[in-house]
């Protein structure tokens, strides 16, 4: 993966809050935008979003990629980052995006120069607003054990898992675990859980399985996909997994659900 170069900290940003969050996961979106508020930052959401265009790309299926992409190219055009709550979508937009769109005159350099401010909402806190959690006032939270799961995009196109590393390991009172299947796929992969649920859901036990033999007290994510398929089959077999956005992770460990309830 090439190494990419960060900007300085910027005043505003943009929210690509991506179709799950929306639909299934806003606190994870809710609280992207409160860690980007805390550090200062005005937050941008333009309501005429929706999909980065994955589910269609990966099942092959360009056209369509490419009109749900399009969509998209001309709500963010100030020239601010683009802060992305699950990194297989910031993928996409950052490395698909302009191979989806390289034959067209006009929506091609639309798509390379917005490719370029996208960031995963963990690597944006991590490199470019170089987040200092400010933890001192924060009493009274259980110590905590998780394990982290990124998904096969984000790890391998995003480096997301080096960038949740970081910021988890920073916070006192928690504790990072491994596993013996973390690098392994959790099964969803869009659609391949649902043209293969049978393989999917043999995947995603291995996984549960070996993440509750650490005897953690969660499992993290940046991935609201996976975090979905991992949460709905833990809960299926009754496996005591709980799971969690990293965002809402980050904002719960550095006392802001605290202060929204006081």
């Amino acid at each position: 993966m090439k190494q990419r170069r960060y900007p300085p900290a910027p005043a505003q940003v943009y929210l690509f809050a991506t179709c799950l969050v929306d639909m299934f996961v806003p606190q994870a979106g809710l609280d992207a935008v409160r860690l980007l508020e805390r550090e200062g930052l005005t937050v941008h959401f333009p309501r005429g979003q929706s999909c980065c265009g994955q589910p269609a790309y990966s099942s092959g299926n360009p056209e369509q990629a490419r009109a749900v992409a399009l969509a998209q190219l001309d709500l963010f055009a100030e020239p601010w980052p683009v802060i992305v709550p699950s990194g297989s979508c910031a993928g996409m937009m950052r490395h698909h995006w302009p191979q989806l769109f390289a034959q067209d005159p006009v929506a091609g350099p639309k798509a390379a120069l917005l490719a370029e401010r996208v960031y995963e909402l963990s690597e944006f806190l991590l490199h470019v607003l170089k987040v200092r959690f400010d933890v001192s006032g924060v009493a009274g939270q259980p110590p905590e054990t998780v394990v982290l799961h990124t998904s096969c995009a984000a790890r391998r196109e995003m480096g997301t898992r080096d960038h949740g590393v970081a910021l988890v390991d920073a916070l006192p009172g928690v504790t990072r675990t491994e596993h013996q299947r973390e690098s392994e796929c959790c099964g969803f992969g869009g659609t391949f859980s649902l043209k293969h649920p049978d393989i999917s859901g043999a995947m995603v036990q291995d996984k549960i399985a070996s993440a509750c033999a650490t005897g953690c007290d969660r499992l993290v994510s940046a991935d609201c996909g996976c975090l979905l398929n991992i949460g709905h089959a833990a809960r299926h077999q009754g496996a005591p997994l709980p799971v969690e956005h990293i965002a809402s992770f980050l904002w719960r460990r550095t006392g802001g659900a605290a202060k929204e309830q006081a």
